[in-house]
């Protein structure tokens, strides 16, 4: 339907999962798509290769963007590249689960630096465009984890719960320019990183969702456009669970 026509989205962490998606979405619906990721491959080429295969304009970057020199490096050559910044989805993230009494000081601040340091350092590279373009959209990929905690994942929680507090600020700053900041929280997601969960680990996990089911990348996928879009031209500040119901969600 062509509902990002002449539109360019920025994707972080594109080359698997969620953001893999997310980047074949955009393009379907018209966007021209810029990504990046820590390591140049097949995985970069062939996303490349996917989506210029639509008759659309896209790179795949290799860049830190946890840092502020990072990610104003990748933004920088984005710019020339393209010309122009819509949309931008902060989907770069880790974990690095254990227990608190033994997860190291380390842990903690690599999971922080990646997952909260990126979406900070991405929005402050890119919202100078977009100021001046008068508009644009921001998507911060959050968990429902960042709202409930969970059990050996208090960096995780941390980091994304970190991120609902960061869009919330940033949505009512960016307002004034018609720069709408919203946050996509998934709960339990089939990827290939959860395809690697026993089978019976799964089931006990889904007996606890609602919908009794795990969710797919599409699903998130879709959720992130509809935020992205035009289509939702008052809608921001925003934080949407998209986790089948799970409870304290």
């Amino acid at each position: 339907m062509d509902i990002l026509k002449g539109k360019t989205a920025i994707v972080t962490g594109a080359t698997r999962g969620i953001g893999r998606h997310i980047a074949k979405l955009f393009a379907a619906e018209g966007a021209n798509i810029a990504f990046c990721a820590r390591h140049d491959g097949e995985l970069m080429t062939s996303l490349e290769e996917e989506i210029g295969a639509m008759g659309l304009k896209c790179k795949g970057y290799v860049a830190d963007v946890s840092t502020l020199d990072g990610a104003q490096a990748f933004v920088d050559k984005v710019m020339e590249d393209f010309g122009e910044i819509n949309i931008l989805i902060n989907n770069a993230g880790i974990s690095d689960d254990n227990a608190m009494k033994r997860m190291t000081e380390e842990q903690f601040h690599r999971v922080l630096d990646i997952n909260l340091g990126s979406v900070f350092s991405m929005t402050k590279a890119v919202q100078p465009i977009m100021w001046k373009l008068g508009g644009g959209a921001i998507v911060n990929m959050g968990s429902v984890v960042g709202i409930a905690g969970n059990y050996k994942q208090a960096n995780y929680a941390a980091s994304k719960a970190g991120i609902i507090g960061f869009t919330k600020s940033c949505a009512k700053e960016f307002a004034v320019r018609n720069i709408r900041v919203n946050v996509v929280c998934p709960g339990f997601i089939e990827t290939e990183m959860t395809a690697e969960i026993p089978q019976e680990l799964k089931e006990q996990w889904c007996s606890r969702i609602p919908m009794k089911r795990p969710g797919t990348a599409d699903e998130v996928a879709e959720a992130c456009l509809f935020l992205a879009s035009d289509r939702c031209p008052y809608v921001t500040s925003v934080v949407l669970p998209v986790c089948g119901g799970m409870e304290d969600a």
